[in-house]
C-alpha cells in the first residue's frame, strides 16, 4: 500500500458580490469518485473527531465553516493541517490515521468519502494500525 500524508487541494472559488460559490466535482480537483458525504458540527470545546484510519476509503475534508486542525499520521511521520477556507480541502489517502481537533465555535467539517460506509474498512486501534503499517512496507 502506498501511503502519503495529506495534500491541500484548492477548489474553484467563484467570487460574486452576492456571495461566493465553490464546487466539488469528482475527478475535477478531487482525485476520486465520492459515494458518501457527511458532516460534523457542534463539536464540544476540547472535543475531537476521527481517531481512526481506513483500509480502502480515501477522503476529502473541508472546513465549510469555521476552522479545525487535522493531524495525519502515517505511522512514521505526523503532519498537522489547519483547515479554515471553504474553498480548500485536505485529501487523505487510505492507510493514514487521522484526528480532527481544535474546532472553532460554529465550525462545520464536510467529508467527501470514496466509499459507502463499511465498518470493516475502519481501523480504530492505533496499535493495530501501526502493526498493519509495518506489514505493508
Amino acid at each position: 500500500m502506498s501511503c502519503k500524508l495529506g495534500t491541500i487541494i484548492e477548489l474553484p472559488k467563484i467570487s460574486d458580490p452576492r456571495g461566493n460559490l465553490t464546487v466539488a466535482e469528482r475527478f475535477k480537483g478531487i482525485p476520486f469518485e465520492f459515494k458518501r458525504v457527511y458532516w460534523t458540527y457542534d463539536v464540544p470545546s476540547g472535543g475531537y473527531r476521527g481517531g481512526h484510519a481506513h483500509i480502502h476509503c480515501r477522503e476529502f475534508i473541508v472546513a465549510v465553516s469555521g476552522s479545525f486542525t487535522v493531524t495525519l499520521d502515517s505511522g512514521h511521520k505526523k503532519q498537522h493541517y489547519l483547515l479554515n477556507h471553504p474553498y480548500q480541502g485536505l485529501f487523505v489517502d487510505k492507510g493514514i490515521w487521522r484526528t480532527l481537533e481544535d474546532f472553532s465555535s460554529g465550525s462545520v467539517c464536510l467529508v467527501l468519502a470514496e466509499d459507502d460506509y463499511d465498518e470493516a474498512d475502519y481501523i480504530y486501534d492505533y496499535n493495530e494500525f501501526i502493526q498493519r503499517t509495518e506489514c505493508l512496507k
